[in-house]
């Protein structure tokens, strides 16, 4: 039977729906807001996946084209492999639901999200992440929410909960937030440079917005929830964990003790070895459990350090950064290049400039758009010093990509101040802890070398949490162990003056006011004291571009006159490039972008446009050539597809018995406008200028 409970979110219905789509998944649920409707499925499988040490969770979003009322492109007609935003905003589902889910389940939990329809106005992301929660609430699944999603956007000063979509190019602030109860658990978003008191009243006013959504979920499992399937947490034999302690417990110390991660890590994985050899006849089929003794007292060292003494594994305290370094123009053919080294992680970024020819067009459900900025992530397997197949870009290379553009996007110059496309890349070569934050200072470091006008330098920094009870430690610039067995993996990216893009994941039940008031402001100045440092290497955006970049210059021209530049078929833009070696755009407002490396090649092709697109001139003399002639006069062309007629009478002081006893087809005359009619018909005069030099008038 369908049962639906509707409540009102950002000043508009919000309503969530079981009992009618999707029966046979274990919960369901279809969110409507406005006109965008999205359907929400889990499932779990009916007994534990065997020789696993981790929950196997899956989720999907995927947006359908019919949605929009739109056929895909493409030779096959259907929806293919999942673009960025849908990646995206499979994670947005998954990073607040995981931990969640009770320790020992391990059975595979699949939660696909599929778009049924939108209407433009409402985003489907936020409303997938509430449907997710509602119909693992209301299954069988053990799952210890319920959460909810929403937008939070700052339009005129005011905050808004699930702004439109039209609305948020107003906004100066786009965070999404997933919250439980009493907690926030998840944030992701930017802003444009917004101080932090301001960003954490702005999640606050997010963690309020969702408690509505959080009451109809509950009210929901009231009526059709179905009983939770028992995890049995998993027991471990004593004395396996007697066994274990006694001999991993010292030499595990001993290793972590040490300098470097690769010798730490050494050194622990030699510990390991040798205590699963030596009580494997003991303990015969338990290595599992061998294996969950290990990572417990390897958690417990790391943190109970933190703890007791305030130091770290690499004995910083709480709030120090580790050493940085800062190198620019390290590769000699790019158009920027910045190295950002900090500790063990190390970001390889390139700058290059492109035209917009390069720009890239994104067909989604709301529209096509073009994107001139684009930030991609790598993360090779040699980073980690692992050896493993090189298969495409992943969902975390997507996520951190899309998090460092997003922090560097709000400080990028207006397109039509700076008409380029801008291609950033971030190579990591080495990683321990905090890649995606060292790619945007890299990222910095590498567009002030290309010479980009960013409006300010930008760095990131992630800080971590330890929490035991009411006390808690927190971490800046957190190492890859730490976020491992930390509670927090929070990075924070921004200027001298504010945050431009936040992400925030949690492996506990939600953080508070308290601990996020405290982490914003460590990372506040962990952020001014990399930024020092990074301006040391360069302080300013370069005064020119790279010399192999290409020129832009944009000229304007009559919107009526667009034709005559593109020419029949493309004829003349084509003759234009191919006789300047020059790229040639021209959008429908009449804005002409010419683009070269070599400046005499912008001058060649900006001379052929005009000539183009020249307008003719009562009075003015020019050099013509005679293109038809007939009984009472001769069409000369004066200008590009532009002809006037030079009348039997205008061909000579005196009388002119033909035509052709003058002029012939093909010839070149020199000829003075005299009049331009209403119609644009142009009356020409060859007798006018008779005493002229037509060497004159040559360019």
């Amino acid at each position: 039977m369908k049962e639906t409970v509707t409540v009102t979110c950002g000043g508009r219905a919000l309503s969530l729906e079981t009992g009618h789509l999707a029966k046979q998944a274990s919960g369901a649920i279809v969110a409507r807001y406005g006109e965008t409707v999205v359907l929400v499925t889990a499932v779990a499988a009916k007994k534990p996946r065997e020789g696993v040490d981790f929950f196997p969770l899956s989720c999907d979003y995927q947006e359908m084209t019919y949605a929009a009322g739109k056929i895909p492109g493409g030779f096959f007609k259907r929806e293919g492999r999942p673009g960025e935003r849908e990646v995206l905003t499979s994670r947005l589902i998954d990073r607040p639901l995981r931990p969640l889910f009770p320790d020992g389940f391990r059975n595979d939990v699949q939660i696909i999200a599929t778009v049924l329809s939108a209407d433009g106005e409402n985003d489907s992301d936020v409303l997938a992440i509430t449907a997710a929660s509602a119909a693992l609430t209301i299954s069988d699944i053990p799952f210890g929410g319920p959460i909810a999603g929403v937008r939070v956007g700052r339009i005129n000063g005011e905050f808004v909960a699930n702004p439109p979509i039209p609305r948020l190019a107003e906004s100066d602030i786009e965070l999404v937030i997933a919250a439980s109860r009493d907690a926030v658990v998840m944030v992701e978003g930017g802003a444009a440079c917004v101080p932090e008191d301001v960003l954490l009243d702005a999640i606050m006013f997010g963690h309020t917005h969702v408690q509505e959504l959080i009451d109809a979920q509950l009210e929901l499992r009231a009526r059709v929830g179905r009983e939770k399937t028992q995890v049995i947490p998993p027991v471990i034999d004593a004395d396996i964990v007697k066994a274990v302690r006694q001999q991993a417990e010292q030499p595990l110390k001993e290793a972590f003790a040490l300098e470097g991660k690769q010798n730490r890590n050494n050194a622990a994985s030699a510990v390991r070895n040798a205590v699963k050899e030596a009580l494997a006849p003991q303990f015969e089929g338990r290595e599992g459990q061998i294996s969950a003794v290990l990572e417990t007292i390897e958690s417990g060292i790391i943190r109970g350090k933190i703890i007791r003494e305030g130091r770290r594994l690499d004995g910083r305290g709480p709030a120090d950064i580790r050493p940085i370094a800062c190198e620019v123009a390290v590769l000699p053919r790019t158009h920027g290049s910045g190295l950002f080294t900090r500790g063990e992680t190390q970001a390889l970024v390139s700058t290059t400039l492109g035209t917009s020819e390069d720009e890239q067009r994104v067909d989604s459900l709301i529209g096509e758009s073009k994107k001139q900025f684009m930030l991609h992530y790598n993360f090779p397997p040699f980073c980690v010093g692992e050896a493993r197949p090189l298969r495409g870009t992943s969902r975390r290379e997507t996520g951190h990509g899309a998090l460092a553009g997003r922090a560097i996007a709000r400080v990028l110059p207006v397109y039509d101040d700076f008409p380029y496309t801008i291609r950033v890349v971030s190579e990591i070569l080495e990683s321990n802890g905090s890649s995606s934050m060292a790619s945007v200072c890299g990222s910095t470091l590498s567009l002030m070398d290309a010479g980009v006008p960013i409006k300010a330098p930008v760095a990131g920094i992630a800080m971590g949490l330890i929490q035991e009870g009411e006390s808690f430690i927190v971490l800046s610039d957190i190492l890859g162990d730490e976020d491992h067995v930390g509670d927090m993996d929070f990075k924070v990216a921004g200027t001298r003056d504010g945050v431009t893009a936040i992400q925030m994941d949690i492996k506990i039940s939600g953080l508070s006011r308290q601990i996020l008031s405290r982490a914003l402001e460590q990372a506040r100045q962990g952020r001014l004291h990399i930024l020092d440092i990074m301006q040391k290497a360069i302080a300013a955006p370069r005064a020119q571009i790279s010399e192999r970049a290409p020129r832009i210059e944009t000229i304007q021209i009559n919107p009526e006159k667009i034709s005559a530049i593109i020419g029949p078929g493309g004829k003349n833009i084509k003759n234009i490039v191919a006789t300047s070696g020059a790229k040639v755009d021209v959008d429908d407002t009449g804005k002409v972008k010419v683009a070269s490396p070599d400046k005499a090649s912008i001058d060649k092709a900006i001379a052929m446009i005009k000539a183009l697109v020249e307008e003719a001139e009562v009075g003015k003399v020019y050099i013509g050539k005679v293109r038809r002639i007939t009984d009472f006069g001769a069409f000369v062309e004066i200008l590009p597809g532009m002809d006037g007629l030079v009348h039997i009478s205008q061909l000579a002081n005196e009388r002119v018995a033909s035509v052709r006893d003058v002029l012939s087809e093909g010839q070149e005359v020199l000829v003075k406008v005299l009049e331009i009619d209403a119609s644009g018909k142009i009356r020409l005069s060859r007798k006018a200028v008779l005493d002229e030099d037509i060497e004159k008038y040559r360019k």
